[in-house]
């Protein structure tokens, strides 16, 4: 009997296994309906009680400018010390310019597939990730703790095959699922775009963006997957990975954040592993130390930037990757089955 089939009935199987994945197909589906129903289709009349709304905020804005300005010279006028209330010139207290005040303030929630589905994608991956991660951890840690892969080691000797065989099968499985679902995700978010949003201006470069996005996600999902099933086979139990990720999270994430925080380091998030991860979704995030002005020409004060792009995200994982797994493996190889 081959083993990989073995496994993979094996793993289809396991009622953790299953009651995990619907339980992330389920938050998923809440994410659609919800995101369905808080938004709405913007028709023709909505625009234009948008634009009567906008109007009445810029008369508003001149009426405050003119009676402030008025205030301002009165005050000049007066030698009545402003603190600082009023400008040295009053003619500067002016309105915003028209159409600084925009109309898609005022309209209600409504869902534009150009412009934010590949956001959602963000959510996708992360849900499905920590359910590969979980099953994962679960699939191996629970051979070891109940001396299965004793058992199946006196069956098939062969140490490395029989682990890489296991996570073939896990990540097949994993695969089965994560693809069926990232097309259900997008045929829901279409939906959602078409009865309560905009398909507008959704162009073959809009659409090969999407799938290059869910790619992205999908391979997070897989490698999330891989390292939560080298960690448990590494501690031999599954609380070795679902406990190592606390521990990292809470002390290494949240505590190293705060220390770099007090510690006044420019660009802290760079050292933190979310930052990573979103910049492989999104493909760069941009840092900002406002502790530092950089002057335009025009006196505008910007702040100190860093950029953290998909590549360097990927050589992270990559690293991270292979030094957990290597470890799983190396650890498979050496130590005692016992």
């Amino acid at each position: 009997m081959s083993l990989y089939r073995t496994e993979l009935r094996r793993l289809a199987k396991r009622r953790f296994t299953r009651y995990m994945t619907l339980l992330g197909l389920v938050v998923l589906a809440a994410v659609v309906v919800g995101v369905f129903f808080t938004n709405q289709k913007i028709d023709a009349g909505q625009l234009a009680r948008a634009e009567r709304q906008a109007d009445q905020q810029y008369q508003e804005q001149v009426r405050w400018s003119e009676r402030e300005r008025a205030e301002c010279e009165k005050a000049k006028t007066a030698g009545t010390p402003s603190d600082g209330r009023y400008p040295d010139d009053c003619s500067v207290i002016t309105p915003p310019p028209r159409e600084e005040i925009k109309a898609e303030w005022f309209l209600p929630s409504t869902f534009n597939f150009r412009k934010t589905f590949d956001e959602t994608l963000i959510p996708f991956a992360a849900i499905l990730a920590l359910v590969g991660f979980v099953i994962g951890a679960s699939f191996v840690g629970a051979e070891w703790s109940t001396g299965g892969m004793m058992n199946l080691l006196l069956w098939r000797p062969k140490r490395l095959t029989v682990l890489l065989t296991k996570l073939a099968a896990l990540l097949t499985g994993i695969l089965a699922v994560t693809l069926p679902a990232a097309v259900l995700w997008f045929a829901g978010f279409w939906a959602v775009a078409t009865f309560r949003g905009s398909t507008e201006k959704v162009t073959s470069g809009v659409m090969q963006s999407a799938i290059l996005t869910g790619v992205r996600g999908v391979a997070l999902v897989l490698v999330l997957t891989t390292i939560g099933f080298a960690l448990a086979s590494l501690g031999r139990h599954t609380a070795m990975a679902l406990g190592g990720v606390v521990a990292l999270m809470v002390v290494g994430q949240f505590g190293l954040g705060i220390l770099l925080s007090m510690a006044n380091v420019k660009f802290a998030e760079a050292w933190l592993l979310p930052t990573y991860a979103l910049a492989w979704m999104t493909k760069t995030v941009t840092l900002q130390n406002w502790n530092s002005c950089n002057a335009t020409f025009y006196g505008e004060c910007k702040p100190e930037t860093m950029d953290i792009t998909w590549q360097q995200s990927s050589v992270m994982f990559s690293v991270g990757l292979v030094v957990i797994l290597g470890a799983a493996l190396w650890a498979m190889r050496r130590r005692d089955i016992s």
